[in-house]
């Protein structure tokens, strides 16, 4: 008796006692398969929600607390014909790699089948067609059954097996027809060998099969490119981590054995496994997964650090914050897997149209061979015909135009650190045509940094950032950042509401207001250049600076302004903050619709007056008060650094402290829209062609296997073209 497997620890817990199971299930094929799963696992009332996603061959499967089990989950995809098992990111390769591998096989023993047979059909019919001995025509069509029969059953077990489940669970898929048609194919020609007839097409069947499987084996090929576009974390989760004991030795253990508030070791070298803040160390980190930047950050005692970043140079241990699950590497995934699995307007029509299409083919194959018969011609080439009809009607391109786009699209844009909460947003913000902007924490970085620091001697800054580094000020702490971090000056006393000081070489050097420096005079001209900073003053000996310490305009953001502008997107800001600090950075900026001193509902009802002008928009805020005017919006976008309340409002979040993925998430969501429409059109043009031609009796089956292969394969890679984002810029497009 074999031991049960316990899937308890595949299932998520989410908020609101929700839990959830992400499972890859084998045998999904078409739209088809989509819908007997959704619907079979949605029938049981246990299951809150079930998402699949035909794309990536998952599905995703929700339920309250304590109410079911996962086990239960895959017993009742087994009842529906389809295999499925826990999704495990590192077997996904190996179990692509030997379908693919089978397929090839199955390709190779239908084509060699198939020689064999046209070899003998050639001989039968090399000479005159009144010269041919009935037995030898028999003989070789016999010859050709055996070859044939074999062939099929083995080469076309994808097909037919995939039919049988969906039958056995009361469904219909896309192999149900093929199966139909290469089993009818194939009775028909023993039929006719049997009555010693002229005609068998045991040669068109098994090309026919041939035909099938490579275009099974290039769509299987296209599919996993899709999903490999769609990007894996996997690789940048930990599986462990070396945990610290209270006795000072430490022991290794699974992540998910890892508490808030255990001490962790993270060694150089290592991927970091957990969010927390480090206790003890000092090391370079690489964060370009959470800011984006490439160069390497120093980081020590007091600062986060996140899981998924890599440690580089020296030893940390860290304070456990969160591991496993709730880490932003986690929210991340999270958000991925949520932007390819949600269903935008035009998947839903796309499903809607693929879910005619089983009553319809099997109709119109029906109708066309009683039609054919009704006019005379033989009951042979009637079935033929019908048989095309059966197989050039397969609505692979319909099932494959939208969720195709919208993987790739999600995976661009994953790339790109943009994060989709849903998949409709992608629409809404393609149709967007006016972008409204929060200033503070959304234009501009959410924490302060020293705007002067180019007029400042770095040798001189180094020594001004060591004191300031002392003290827990924000400001000073803006001026410990623009330095990188010094370690604070020894000695150093902070005087409450003045600044701080430390004695050096017997003199005082002090850091603090403007009057705690008696820097009056020279803050004057420093004022005048940064009229929306706060100053503070260094003064040692003869020597005195003022620095300039305000918020600073995001990374690309002149950039990311030019790149909505030159799309034609109407631009403007909308702030809490003071006019004398919103007014320059709209200038910088080049935006000039502003209004500063706005409240939550200021910002609403700005919002309502240019959607009455029948402005469609959308709205980009980090702060509290930006929440409800991210919900009115059409669609609303955040940084990743928002308040809760605010990425809980947003139907995207991007990571990093750049301001660019607002203009490449707009141009990744265009672009996809008008991919959708293309691969929506196309599946159907094809079909309003294809069917009369197939009706009509003016192609043959091998011709509709071609057809039908060659539809799925082009929305396919027209999808892969979602991937690739073209920016304008200054003097051009790159």
């Amino acid at each position: 008796m074999g031991a049960q497997q316990d899937l308890s620890l595949f299932v998520r817990h989410r908020e609101g006692g929700i839990e959830g199971l992400e499972l890859a299930v084998e045998g999904m094929r078409c739209a088809g398969c989509m819908r007997a799963i959704e619907t079979g696992l949605k029938s049981d009332a246990s299951v809150l929600s079930a998402r699949v996603n035909l794309a990536l061959k998952r599905v995703t499967v929700e339920w309250r607390e304590g109410v079911l089990r996962p086990e239960a989950v895959i017993a009742q995809l087994a009842a529906l014909g389809f295999k499925a098992y826990p999704f495990l990111p590192a077997n996904q390769h190996d179990s692509e790699v030997a379908q693919e591998a089978q397929l090839l096989r199955y390709v190779g023993v239908a084509g060699f089948a198939a020689m064999n047979i046209m070899l003998l059909s050639v001989s039968v019919w090399s000479g005159n067609s009144s010269d041919i001995n009935p037995l030898t025509r028999d003989l070789f069509h016999w010859l050709s059954a055996l070859i044939a029969l074999p062939t099929a059953a083995y080469a076309g077990r994808p097909f037919f097996d995939s039919a049988l489940r969906a039958l056995r669970a009361g469904a219909v898929n896309m192999d149900v027809p093929i199966t139909l048609g290469v089993v009818l194919a194939l009775g028909m020609s023993v039929v006719e060998t049997w009555n010693h007839s002229r005609h068998a097409y045991f040669d068109g069947a098994v090309m026919l099969l041939f035909f099938l499987l490579i275009g099974r084996y290039l769509d299987q090929l296209m599919r996993r490119r899709t999903r490999d576009l769609a990007g894996n974390l996997a690789a940048l989760k930990s599986e462990s981590a070396i945990r610290l004991q209270p006795d000072g030795t430490t022991i290794i253990i699974p992540i998910n054995a890892i508490l808030p508030g255990d001490v962790v070791l993270i060694q150089p070298g290592e991927r970091v496994a957990v969010d927390g803040v480090i206790e003890t160390g000092r090391s370079k980190i690489d964060q370009s997964l959470i800011t984006g930047e490439t160069m390497p950050v120093m980081v020590e005692t007091g600062a986060r650090v996140h899981a998924g970043t890599m440690n580089l140079s020296g030893a940390l241990t860290v304070i456990v914050e969160a591991a496993g699950a709730g880490t932003l590497l986690d929210e991340i995934d999270r958000l991925m897997s949520q932007a390819v699995e949600s269903r935008s307007r035009y998947v839903h029509l796309s499903d809607r149209a693929a879910r005619l299409y089983a009553p319809l083919v099997h109709t119109a194959a029906l109708v066309t061979f009683l039609g054919w018969m009704a006019f005379g011609l033989p009951w042979q080439e009637a079935l033929v015909i019908a048989i095309t009809v059966l197989i050039i009607t397969c609505p692979c391109a319909l099932g494959l135009a939208i969720p195709a786009v919208q993987v790739v699209a999600a995976s661009a844009l994953f790339k790109n650190r943009i994060m989709l909460r849903e998949g409709a947003a992608l629409e809404r913000l393609a149709e967007a045509d006016m972008v409204v902007f929060d200033k503070t924490g959304t234009l501009t970085l959410p924490e302060p940094s020293l705007l002067n620091i180019a007029m400042i001697d770095p040798v001189l800054l180094g020594q001004i950032a060591a004191l300031a580094a002392a003290s827990r000020h924000p400001l000073a702490q803006a001026v410990s950042r623009a330095a990188g971090g010094p370690r604070p000056m020894a000695g150093a006393q902070e005087h409450e509401g003045q600044g701080v000081a430390a004695l050096l070489d017997g003199d005082e050097m002090r850091l603090g207001s403007v009057a705690f420096c008696h820097a009056e005079t020279e803050a004057l001209a420093v004022g005048t250049s940064y009229p929306s900073a706060s100053l503070i003053a260094w003064r040692y000996r003869d020597g005195c600076v003022v620095l300039a310490v305000g918020q600073s305009l995001r990374p690309d953001a002149r950039t990311c302004i030019h790149d909505l502008k030159m799309r034609g997107l109407r631009l403007a800001i909308l702030s809490g903050d003071r006019m004398e600090a919103v007014a320059p950075v709209a200038q910088m900026l080049g935006i000039s619709e502003y209004q500063a001193g706005l409240t939550p509902g200021n910002k609403l009802r700005a919002l309502d007056a240019w959607t009455a002008e029948g402005r469609i928009i959308g709205m980009v805020g980090d702060g509290l008060n930006d929440a409800p005017a991210l919900v009115r919006a059409h669609v609303s976008l955040s940084p990743i650094s928002a308040t809760h309340l605010a990425q809980s409002a947003s139907d995207i979040v991007f990571l990093g402290d750049s301001l660019s993925p607002v203009a490449t998430a707009i141009i990744i969501a265009r672009k996809a829209r008008r991919l959708m429409l293309q691969n929506l059109w196309f599946a159907v043009l094809y079909n309003a062609f294809a069917v009369p031609l197939a009706v009509a009796g003016l192609a043959t089956p091998l011709v509709a296997a071609a057809a039908m292969s060659g539809s799925s394969l082009i929305v396919t890679i027209n999808a892969l073209r979602a991937g690739r984002v073209t920016m304008i810029r200054q003097g051009g497009e790159a």
